[in-house]
């Protein structure tokens, strides 16, 4: 009986209450139908900065930049949710302190049981950590990308599983006397002479790379 109890009072509204007010990584929390904050859990508390106190009662545009308040950014988060059920995204938003962080933002509409509009739910996560890593990672691809395009002493290129061309740098250019617009798609056996061709040289070459790690060879 004891245990039976103990389902009932988890299951109460004021147990969900507790739970998602008791959430630090996400920020949980309503806003009414017009966008006014309802709510506030401890996770919106720890990186948006706003105690409940300063924060209930003001509309949620107040996490967006200038910008994109002018632009009506907001509210169309709201009227994504309304009309297709759920909105989601990602952008900049802006703590208490003025500081930016990049937020993962989910908003649903939720109902009373008459089919009335109640307001929404909207959770927020800080991807800043997440966002800063995949600008770095895309830098450095950017950078090694140029590298690559920019040497012209070497025909550099990456070929599909398939063996089909993927990119064409300078130098391969260069070489080989195709630009880009005439190789790119094309199987590269088409560098070789039609009896390697037939004898399968440059599959052989491709497996040998798979298998060993490495191909090399002269001809």
């Amino acid at each position: 009986m004891a245990q039976q109890d103990d389902l009932t009072d988890f299951s109460s509204e004021n147990a969900y209450r507790l739970l998602v007010q008791g959430v630090t990584d996400y920020a949980i929390y309503l806003l009414r139908p017009d966008g006014v904050v309802a709510n506030w859990n401890a996770g919106a508390q720890r990186f948006k900065g706003y105690s409940a106190v300063e924060i209930v009662g003001k509309h949620f545009s107040t996490f967006y930049a200038a910008g994109d308040r002018a632009e009506g950014l907001p509210q169309r988060g709201l009227d994504t949710a309304l009309r297709e059920g759920r909105f989601e995204g990602e952008g900049w938003r802006i703590r208490k302190n003025g500081s930016r962080f990049w937020a993962h933002v989910v908003i649903d509409p939720i109902y009373q049981e008459n089919g009335e509009l109640l307001g929404y739910a909207k959770i927020t996560r800080d991807c800043t950590e997440q966002r800063r890593l995949q600008m770095e990672q895309q830098e450095t691809e950017r950078r090694f990308r140029l590298l690559v395009e920019g040497v012209t002493d070497y025909a550099i290129y990456m070929l599909n599983p398939d063996g089909s061309v993927a990119n064409w740098n300078a130098g391969a250019q260069r070489a080989k006397g195709y630009i880009e617009g005439e190789v790119v798609g094309r199987h590269f056996s088409m560098f070789y002479t039609e009896r390697d061709r037939i004898a399968g040289l440059p599959q052989r070459g491709l497996d040998t790379a798979l298998r060993e790690g490495r191909f090399e060879a002269q001809g």
